[in-house]
């Protein structure tokens, strides 16, 4: 009998694409989802204050500026998100195809962790230049909806990938 440990080791293994993108946007609509339950339900505040602070990455600092639901800062908002959520499922694709980091749930589940925590740091640390406002939405909510979107981008990547 062979025992065959599955090796974390970089191989040649291309990633399947759409995979990653459906991946990326799914998780994307989870994370949406998540925010919006958290401030609605556990804070009770203003549930368009993450989408007025993503829809000014696009549209400016004024967008800070509006109150309540803003149709076309939403808009902005939501595209915004969900294509960032694709080029981050595109890049977590990438890391875990040539690594067989999808060997196991487990080890997807891991990789989707520590990968939502480096989108955490880059996006309210690296981006925070660029972005000022983002510093006012760092803390324990954004950090687990940021884990949160890289374990289900992780999973669910894993779940439609084809091997190549």
């Amino acid at each position: 009998m062979e025992l065959h440990l599955h090796s974390h080791r970089w191989e040649r293994r291309a990633s399947d694409w759409s995979a990653a993108g459906v991946a990326g946007f799914f998780a994307g609509a989870v994370l949406m989802v998540a925010e919006l339950l958290w401030s609605t339900v556990a804070t009770g505040s203003d549930p368009w204050v993450a989408a007025r602070m993503v829809g000014a990455i696009v549209l400016g600092p004024d967008a800070l500026q509006s109150s309540g639901f803003n149709l076309p800062i939403v808009v902005a908002a939501l595209v915004t998100h969900y294509v960032l959520g694709i080029v981050f499922g595109v890049v977590l694709g990438a890391v875990i195809a040539p690594f067989h980091l999808d060997s196991s749930t487990g080890m997807a589940l891991a990789t989707g962790a520590v990968f939502g925590v480096l989108i955490y740091l880059l996006n309210f640390y690296g981006m925070q230049r660029l972005f000022p406002w983002f510093a006012d939405m760092r803390g324990w909510p954004s950090f687990l909806g940021n884990v949160l979107f890289g374990m289900v981008a992780a999973i669910v990547y894993a779940r439609l990938e084809r091997e190549s």
